[in-house]
Order: C-alpha cells, then structure tokens, then sequence
C-alpha cells in the first residue's frame, strides 16, 4: 500500500468519526465546560474540528509558527462545522495525493515564535501534532457529552448508547 492510500484512508475514517461526534453536540451547551480550566463545548468542537486543517499545513510546509499561521476556528453551528469539515477533508485528499516519500520523512517544526516547540520528520508530526492530538480531544469530546447525557455514537465500535441490553 501506498503512502498516500494509506493516509487517505486515515483521513476518511478519523473525518467520520469527527463527523459522527459533531452531529450529536447540542448547540445550546456551547458554553458549557465541566472545570473552570476546561474548554467550552463549542471551543473543544472547534479545536477538534481545525486540527483536520493541520494536515495541509504539515505536509505544504516545513514550519507552522502559532503566532502568524494560527487562526482559531471560532463555528458557531454544528453545519457549519460539518461543511467545513468536509472541505478540511477534501483539502487534505488533494495534498495527500500529491505528497512524495521525500517530503513525508523531510523536517517540520512546531513554532510558537522563536522558541521551537517541537521538530520532527512530518510523518511523525502527522501521527503526534495531527492524529493523536485529534483522538485525545475527540475522546474529551464524549466525556463532556457523557457529562451533558447526550447518548454517544460509536467511534472505533458500538458506543454504549448503541449497544442491545
């Protein structure tokens, strides 16, 4: 298998999975976070849903600086993240397809200005910054759904909610 098939067919699943979590987020719980040192409900969506953007970035560039390549996702419905979930996903296809084994080993480094917060080949900034980033906070995503009892759909299997008793 291809590097490229490979990563497609990465993307597709963890983008229906996103999708899956954010047909369910109730709208009018947008401000609620379970801590005072947690995230909002709409700003936990939003940041799961940009880091599907971060695909393009890590494999069209060798650096992503936060304080001139970030722009937060800000969304305020469930279509409008859908929507543009579905031109995140459509985005990363393209530059997927494209993608060489000389660019997938090259470096990319995480800035935050001057001080470099992480440096490694962009295979591995996929898997850490992209792809594991994203499961964490997707899996945050349920606790806080579970906390507003909000039945859960299934991500990697049979959620509880959609289990037979």
């Amino acid at each position: 298998m291809s590097i490229q098939k490979a990563l497609a067919s990465e993307i597709h699943h963890e983008t229906e999975n996103t999708i899956r979590i954010l047909k369910v987020l109730p709208e009018d719980k947008w401000d609620f976070k379970p801590h005072e040192k947690s995230m909002t409900l709409g700003e936990l969506a939003n940041h799961v849903l940009e880091l599907h953007g971060w695909v393009s970035f890590v494999f069209t560039k060798d650096t992503f600086d936060f304080h001139t390549d970030y722009i937060p996702s800000k969304f305020q419905t469930v279509a409008e993240m859908l929507a543009k979930l579905e031109e995140m996903k459509n985005e990363n296809l393209a530059v997927i397809s494209n993608l060489s084994e000389e660019n997938y080993l090259s470096n990319w480094a995480l800035k935050s200005g001057e001080h470099t917060i992480m440096e490694a080949p962009k295979a591995a900034a996929y898997r850490f910054v992209i792809t594991n980033h994203l499961v964490h906070h997707r899996g945050q995503l349920t606790v806080y759904l579970r906390m507003l009892d909000v039945p859960l759909p299934g991500i990697y299997g049979p959620s509880a909610d959609e289990k037979q008793s």
